[in-house]
């Protein structure tokens, strides 16, 4: 929603004040909403960006827009994944994240060729985690559809050169 660190809380006011122990009133929400959100001061810059892009998400049709957009993205991706041989999906189906698709390629081999097909056709950030290795396509909302749609042609180019 904003730059790294950002954070919004969704805070049912009835349960506030309801803790057995002494909180810090700095993690205290109770005392942040008595002084609208002003208890400390708040990061001017994370907040205008987030506002900006939740002015962006209401332009495109709000949260539904945007979700069905974000499905048809990892859809299509996971659909490629899935069906072409030479590729691996990394977490399991029910765990899949709509944002970040992980995935290896079943054959070492073709690291090369793939890499360099990616990085040919535009495509960064497709690196995977330093520890899990593979790939990590991120598909976050401002991320078009035709940008998946080019990877998977990646992806299918790749096949029908292996």
């Amino acid at each position: 929603m904003g730059p790294a660190g950002t954070t919004v809380v969704i805070v049912k006011e009835d349960i506030l004040g309801k803790v057995q122990r002494t909180i810090p009133s700095m993690l205290d929400y109770k005392v942040h909403i008595s002084k609208d959100s002003m208890f400390n001061t708040p990061a001017v810059f994370p907040i205008y960006v987030s506002m900006l892009t939740l002015e962006w998400l209401k332009g495109l049709g709000g949260i539904s827009f945007i979700e069905k957009v974000n499905n048809k993205k990892a859809n299509l991706l996971y659909k490629e994944i899935d069906r072409n041989p030479l590729f691996k999906g990394i977490v399991v189906k029910e765990d899949r994240s709509t944002m970040n698709a992980t995935f290896s390629l079943q054959e070492e081999s073709l690291k090369e060729l793939f890499d360099s097909m990616w990085k040919e056709a535009r495509i960064n950030g497709l690196n995977g985690h330093r520890s899990v290795g593979g790939y990590r396509a991120s598909m976050y909302n401002a991320l078009p559809l035709h940008s998946v749609q080019a990877l998977v042609d990646t992806m299918q180019e790749l096949e029908r050169r292996a």
